[in-house]
C-alpha cells in the first residue's frame, strides 16, 4: 500500500478521511485559485498512516525460535535471499538473552532492532524523554494553535508538558490503570493531543477511535484494549459511548472536551472538571509511573480500519515513535526551531499513524508548531485554514490533492481563451522544467527562463492562493495517486512527494525528497531501515518487507495475526508487491491480497488498470476491476458526483468538471441518474474508447476488460464501499453489487480487442 505516507498494501491505510472528504474541499477560495493567477498574468502580460492494515495472509506459519536484542548484522536482502521461501513465523517465546521481537501482550516487552552504528544505534527513549527534551531547547516556543470563536489561543513546549501532566495526574485519579487503553474519539485538537501524551505519561496506552466509527465499531476498539477511560469530543460522540457503556466492563469514566455536557451522568466529566482532578495533585507517582517505563514497553495502540475482518491493534513502542521521529526529520531534513520554526495544520485523523506521526511527534522532534483545523477542514474551510497559517510543510491524502485538482481544472474550464492558453503556456513550463529537474541532468536541471517568468505570474500567485506559498514539502499519503494529479501538479511547480510505510511500520519506510524523487515512486527507506522484495518475479516484483527499530511490536491479543506479519528473521512483510528501478527508488505495483487470478491461472493487479482508466476517462470517480476465478475481466464505475457536506453522502448531481467533461462530449448530463445504466450514449461511447485504449496497452488478452457498467452512485465511506482511509472494501463492494457482477458473467463471451469491443454494458 502506498503511503503516498503510511500503512500497507497499496498503501492502504495512511491516513484516514471522513466521508465528506470528496467534497467541497475546494468549494471556496480554492477553486477560484489558478483562475484568478491566470487572471493577474492576463493582466500584467502585457508590461512546489498498507497494509497498516493487513490483509488476511497465508495460514500461521511454524514458530522458530527467535533471537536476542538485535544489534548484528541485519540479514541480507539479496537477490538469493528475496526469492527464498520466506522464513517461518517467529516465536515468541525468548532466547536467553532477553526479550524477544515480538509481543502480543499488553504488558510486553520486545528486543529492539538496534545496530551497532549508525541511526539505528541511537539511544532508546520513551515519550518522555522525547518531550522533556523538546521542553529543554523549546521551551518558550508555540506548540500548539487554534482558533476558538474570535480567539486566537495556543500553548508554549512549557506549558504544553505541563498541561499534559496535570492530564495524566487526572487519568490516575479517575482510576487509570498500568497497560489499558484511553479511547480518544474526536476531530484533531490540542485535548486530542492532550489526552494522548497524557495517557502515555500515566502509563496507559493512548487509543485513537475513527470518528466515522458506528457505536458497535467503538465498542469492539474501547474493550480489545481495556479502556478504562474514553474522551469524546462532543455530544454526538458521547451518546454512541454510552449506548454501548454496558458492553464496556473496565470503562471508568467518560470525558467531553468540546461544549458543554447536555445532562450530568455519573462518571461523565467536561474537560474542565477532569483538569480539575489533577490540578492539585503531588508529582510523586506520576513521577513513579514515567520513571518505571522502558523504551521497548507499548505506549499507544492504532486500530486498523479492518477491511477483511476486525480491526488489529498496532502496538507501538515508545522507541516505535521516538526513534522514527528522530529518523524521519533527518530524513526529509526539517529545520530546527531555533533556526526557522516549521509549521504544521493538523486535520486528517488522529486516530492514523500517519497524521500523528507529522502533526504529534515530528513537531516535538524539532519545536514546531501544529495548528488545529476547523471540524469542516474537509467539507470547504481547509484552504482558508491554509492561507491563514501558512504552513511549510503539507500532507494530504490523495483525494484531498484530487478534489483540489478538479476545483482549479473547473475554474479553468471557465476562464476566456488568452486565459487557459496563459495557463497552458505555464503549466507546459512548469512540468518540463520539474521533469528535468527530477531526471537530474546538470544541463537540463537549470531552470529556462520562460520558466522564471511562469513562476513570478503563474506559480506564486497559485501557492499564495492555496495556502502554500511557504510549504517546501507537500506530501501525499495513505493510498494510491494517480500519474495524472501528481503530473497536475508538478506543472504548477507544486511537486508532491510520496511516502510509502503502514501502521506497522510507526508510519513512514520510504519517502521522496526534492532531490531525490521519481514519479509515482514512494522514494528510498528512511535511515537506519531496510527493504527486501521477497520471491521476486522476472520482472523483480517481489513482496515488500521491512527492517528497522519502527516494525511494530505486535497485534495486540493476536498472536496469529502476528505471526503472519513476522517471519523468522523479523523482517515485517507488508502484503504489498513492488520493485526497484536501477536508482533504489521504490515502486508499489500491487497487494498481494487482491490479486486477481483468473480462470486460466493468469495473476492480475488491480490497481495499475484501475488507475489507467481513471486516467483514460477523467469522469470516472471509482473503478474496481473483477475477475478473480472467471474467465474474463469486468469492472464497476462510478461518476464523480457532490457529496453532501453534513453526510458524506454522495449525490445525484455531478461535479463542475464532469459536467464540463460531458458537454466536451456533446453530453447535456448533470446528473448520476442520466448516465448510469447505459441512457447517455455519448457517455458510453466515450467510456467505452478509454477502456479500449487501456485494453491495446495491456500485455495479455487475460487484462483486457471485457465488460463494465455505471453504478447509480459513488462510492463511500457511509455506504460501506470505502474504509476510513479511502482504500477500497472490494469484499464488501462485491457482496453489495453481486448482482451486477453476476450478470457480467451469465453468458460465455469472445473476448474483447481493441478491434471488435463489446457493448457497453
Amino acid at each position: 500500500m502506498r503511503l503516498t505516507v503510511c500503512e500497507p498494501g497499496a498503501m492502504s491505510e495512511a491516513v484516514a478521511m471522513e466521508s465528506s472528504s470528496a467534497g467541497g474541499i475546494l468549494e471556496s477560495s480554492c477553486a477560484a485559485s489558478l483562475d484568478d493567477a491566470i487572471a493577474d498574468t492576463a493582466n500584467s502580460s502585457s508590461e512546489d498512516e498498507s497494509a497498516g492494515e493487513r490483509e488476511e495472509e497465508s495460514a500461521v506459519r511454524n514458530k522458530a525460535a527467535a533471537c536476542c536484542v538485535e544489534t548484528s548484522e541485519v540479514p541480507a536482502s539479496n537477490a538469493q535471499t528475496a526469492k527464498a521461501q520466506r522464513p517461518n513465523s517467529l516465536s515468541v517465546a525468548a532466547s536467553a538473552g532477553g526479550p524477544p521481537l515480538w509481543t502480543t501482550q499488553g504488558d510486553g516487552e520486545v528486543k529492539l532492532r538496534m545496530a551497532d552504528s549508525g541511526l539505528a544505534a541511537e539511544k532508546p527513549l520513551t515519550i518522555n524523554d522525547m518531550f522533556t527534551s523538546a521542553v529543554k531547547r523549546f521551551g518558550d516556543f508555540k506548540a500548539l494553535s487554534w482558533t476558538d470563536g474570535e480567539q486566537q489561543k495556543s500553548l508554549n513546549y512549557k506549558e504544553y508538558y505541563q498541561t499534559c501532566r496535570i492530564a495524566a495526574k487526572s487519568f490516575l485519579k479517575l482510576g487509570l490503570q498500568r497497560y489499558h487503553g484511553v479511547g480518544i474519539l474526536g476531530f484533531n485538537s490540542a485535548e486530542w493531543f492532550i489526552s494522548d501524551i497524557g495517557a502515555i505519561l500515566a502509563g496507559g496506552f493512548a487509543v485513537g477511535i475513527y470518528t466515522t466509527n458506528s457505536p458497535e465499531a467503538c465498542q469492539y476498539v474501547a474493550d480489545n484494549c481495556k479502556a478504562n477511560i474514553i474522551v469524546v469530543e462532543n455530544h454526538k460522540q458521547l451518546q454512541k459511548i454510552l449506548q454501548v457503556e454496558d458492553q464496556l466492563p473496565h470503562l471508568k469514566a467518560i470525558i467531553q472536551y468540546k461544549d458543554e455536557l447536555k445532562e450530568k451522568r455519573p462518571n461523565t466529566y467536561s474537560w474542565a472538571e477532569f483538569m480539575a482532578l489533577g490540578s492539585n495533585e503531588p508529582d510523586g507517582p506520576l513521577d513513579a509511573v514515567i520513571s518505571s517505563q522502558k523504551p521497548n514497553q507499548c505506549c499507544t495502540l492504532i486500530y486498523t480500519s479492518g477491511t477483511t475482518g476486525q480491526p488489529k491493534g498496532v502496538m507501538l513502542s515508545h522507541d516505535n515513535i521516538t526513534w522514527t521521529a528522530l529518523s524521519t526529520i533527518r530524513h526529509v531534513r526539517l529545520t530546527d526551531a531555533t533556526q526557522a520554526q516549521e509549521v504544521v495544520v493538523s486535520y486528517l485523523p488522529l486516530s492514523h499513524i500517519a497524521a500523528q506521526m507529522v502533526d504529534m511527534w515530528l513537531t516535538m522532534k524539532v519545536g514546531g508548531m501544529t495548528h488545529f483545523a476547523q471540524p469542516d477542514a474537509l467539507k470547504g474551510s481547509l484552504v482558508n485554514t491554509l492561507k491563514e497559517v501558512r504552513p511549510t510543510a503539507f500532507m494530504g491524502v490523495p483525494r484531498v490533492w484530487e478534489k483540489m485538482q478538479e476545483g482549479m481544472r473547473a475554474t479553468g474550464a471557465k476562464a476566456s481563451t488568452v486565459r487557459r492558453k496563459v495557463a497552458a503556456w505555464a503549466k507546459d513550463v512548469g512540468l518540463q522544467t520539474n521533469l528535468s529537474k527530477m531526471n537530474r541532468s546538470d544541463a537540463e536541471a537549470r531552470p529556462p527562463f520562460s520558466y522564471h517568468v511562469a513562476k513570478k505570474l503563474v506559480f506564486k500567485k497559485v501557492r499564495k492562493a492555496l495556502g502554500l506559498d511557504r510549504c517546501t514539502k507537500c506530501y501525499t499519503g495513505a493510498a494510491p495517486i494517480t500519474k495524472d494529479t501528481l503530473e497536475f501538479f508538478l506543472s504548477l511547480d507544486i511537486p508532491l512527494y510520496e511516502l510509502y510505510g503502514m501502521s506497522e511500520s510507526t508510519g513512514p519506510h520510504t519517502i521522496s525528497l526534492p532531490e531525490a524523487f521519481k514519479l509515482t515512486s514512494c522514494g528510498k527507506e528512511i535511515p537506519g531501515c531496510r527493504t527486501k522484495l521477497h520471491s521476486q518475479d522476472a520482472e523483480g516484483n517481489g513482496e515488500i518487507c521491512f527492517w528497522g527499530r519502527h516494525v511494530f511490536m505486535g497485534y495486540l491479543n493476536m498472536p496469529d495475526k502476528t505471526e503472519e506479519a513476522l517471519d523468522a528473521e523479523g523482517w515485517l512483510h507488508s502484503g504489498d508487491l513492488g520493485k526497484h528501478d536501477k536508482n533504489g527508488f521504490l515502486f508499489i505495483t500491487g497487494r498481494i491480497k487482491e490479486l486477481i487470478i483468473t480462470a486460466g491461472g493468469e495473476n492480475i493487479p488491480p490497481v495499475p488498470i484501475e488507475d489507467a482508466v481513471k486516467e483514460a476517462v477523467p469522469l470516472i470517480s471509482n473503478a474496481m476491476l473483477i475477475g478473480d476465478k472467471r474467465k474474463f475481466l469486468s469492472m464497476l464505475l462510478t461518476i464523480k458526483s457532490k457529496v453532501n457536506p453534513d453526510s458524506g453522502e454522495p449525490e445525484d448531481e455531478l461535479t463542475p468538471d464532469a459536467v464540463e467533461f460531458c458537454r466536451k462530449l456533446g453530453s447535456r448530463a448533470t446528473r448520476v441518474s442520466e448516465i448510469a445504466g447505459g441512457k447517455d450514449r455519448a457517455v458510453q461511447t466515450a467510456i467505452q474508447e478509454g477502456i479500449n485504449a487501456v485494453n491495446k496497452k495491456s500485455t495479455s488478452n487475460a487484462q483486457r476488460i471485457q465488460k463494465w457498467t455505471i453504478l447509480d452512485q459513488d462510492f463511500s465511506i457511509t455506504g460501506g464501499e470505502l474504509g476510513p482511509t479511502m482504500k477500497l472494501k472490494r469484499p464488501v463492494v462485491m457482496k453489495m453489487y453481486k448482482e451486477q457482477v453476476e450478470n457480467f458473467y451469465k453468458e460465455v463471451v469472445t473476448p474483447t480487442t481493441p478491434d471488435n469491443p463489446l457493448p457497453s454494458k
